[in-house]
């Protein structure tokens, strides 16, 4: 005879504290014990629940190259581009969108062409001069959906890159001019995650799961053996993250106030996928539902060594270099390379399990750029990438559509995610082709 095992609060977490006092928490994976027959979870009163549903909005600046990104070709047999082949394996999980305007761009406003595009790409108004002109998507659907959770939103970054002003180092605004800076320390988003650290942790001695151990031992004697099993493969990734994060070189661990000339040339691509496991583990344990990544500044003036690519700084790559077929190829290089960091957190999303199924099923992330083509500093013909299946959203496809930035976000929001009414200064339809 099977005999089911207790409810567990989706709400449980792992729970200890340090040598020194400071308190540890542990949010966990969706274990089955978590969810009844009908796969809606327990909340704390053990009466059924809804499994959560996630956003993310991601970020590159300094547009696209059109002619290797976008597919030449619409529906479901599009060509995959250079730059999106990345996404190949997993083309079933993302819908390709091009042609969305971004009207408020080209209003009248202070700044070079970058300013207003980012301002309006976020918040849909105009760039004050100072910063962002209102609140950002994200954060607009933070206050409908993000309550609940540890943290309203997550703000996370890769490039420490300092060039500009606040509107190229921001995308999350909770206000006019009131930004909200991302994360970009894989240790500082670890410890903000798990909690503080002690000394030991640091040079690998310690564990932060050693503070939780006692309350794991007795969770485990509670689980079934298929959440037993997925408990402890849970633990080894936090210690794997954790270990990982510990054995970056000591300059990764501060902040650079002033990276020198040509950008800050640390590791990227190591840093941006220890930022994108933070950011799964997160949405996995229910810490957060609402977040944004920045991988690059906006009008970023990085290198990329790690490419091969240093004679040139992105900006400049996307301009009189980009003229050049070796200009061009070097663009292709890095918008593929943005693509590639996308794709690492949808397939990890992808291989989280989460019910009857995966967190990306439960999530929907965008993909979005300040401008389309880079060179021209377009602000219509917007490309987009939505991947997820939460709420119906189509995927599978390439769609060239009739609307705005705002009106794909009012749609994810209100028909993918459930957010009910809410309103962005550019949305004026649903975009029924993407639900």
């Amino acid at each position: 005879m099977h005999l089911p095992q207790p409810a567990l609060s989706r709400r449980s977490f792992l729970k200890g504290a340090t040598a020194g006092g400071l308190a540890i928490r542990i949010g966990l994976p969706a274990l089955d014990a978590m969810f009844n027959i009908s796969g809606t979870a327990y909340a704390a009163t053990d009466a059924p629940r809804e499994i959560e549903k996630r956003f993310l909005l991601w970020f590159n600046g300094n547009g696209i190259s059109e002619k290797y990104w976008i597919p030449s070709e619409t529906g479901a047999d599009y060509p995959i581009t250079p730059c999106l082949s990345p996404l190949a394996t997993l083309r079933d999980d993302v819908h390709i969108i091009t042609g969305l305007d971004s009207p408020a761009a080209r209003l009248p406003g202070p700044g070079n062409s970058h300013y207003p595009s980012m301002s309006a790409l976020l918040t849909g108004q105009v760039y004050t001069g100072r910063g962002a002109g209102g609140a950002s998507f994200d954060q607009i659907l933070a206050q409908q959906i993000g309550g609940e959770s540890r943290f309203r939103s997550l703000q996370i970054g890769v490039s420490q890159e300092c060039f500009g002003e606040a509107i190229q180092r921001n995308m999350s605004w909770a206000d006019r001019d009131r930004p909200l800076p991302p994360e970009t320390l894989p240790n500082r988003l670890f410890d903000r995650l798990f909690g503080e650290k002690e000394g030991g942790w640091v040079e690998r001695q310690k564990s932060v799961l050693d503070a939780v151990s006692e309350d794991a031992e007795r969770l485990n004697k509670r689980l079934g053996s298929t959440d037993r099993q997925r408990l402890e493969g849970y633990l080894s990734s936090v210690r794997d993250l954790e270990r990982s994060i510990t054995s970056l070189p000591p300059e990764y661990r501060e902040v650079v106030e002033r990276p020198t000339e040509g950008g800050d040339l640390r590791d990227w691509p190591r840093i941006a996928k220890l930022q994108s496991d933070l950011l799964v583990h997160a949405f996995a344990s229910r810490q957060t539902r609402v977040a944004s990544y920045m991988l690059t500044k906006c009008q970023g003036l990085a290198r990329f060594p790690w490419l091969g690519h240093t004679a040139e700084r992105h900006h400049e790559y996307t301009h009189g270099q980009v003229e050049t077929p070796r200009g061009a190829r070097i663009l292709r290089d890095i918008n593929r390379w943005h693509v590639e960091e996308f794709a690492y957190l949808v397939a990890k999303l992808k291989s989280t399990p989460e019910g009857e199924g995966t967190l990306l099923d439960n999530t929907c992330a965008v993909f979005v750029h300040e401008h389309a083509e880079a060179n021209a500093h377009k602000n219509n013909g917007l490309a987009a990438i939505v991947a997820g299946h939460v709420g119906g959203l189509k995927t599978g496809t390439h769609t060239r559509l009739t609307g705005s930035i705002g009106d794909l976000y009012v749609t994810v929001a209100q028909e993918a995610l459930g957010a009910g009414k809410l309103e962005f200064p550019t949305a004026e339809k649903k975009l029924s082709e993407i639900v």
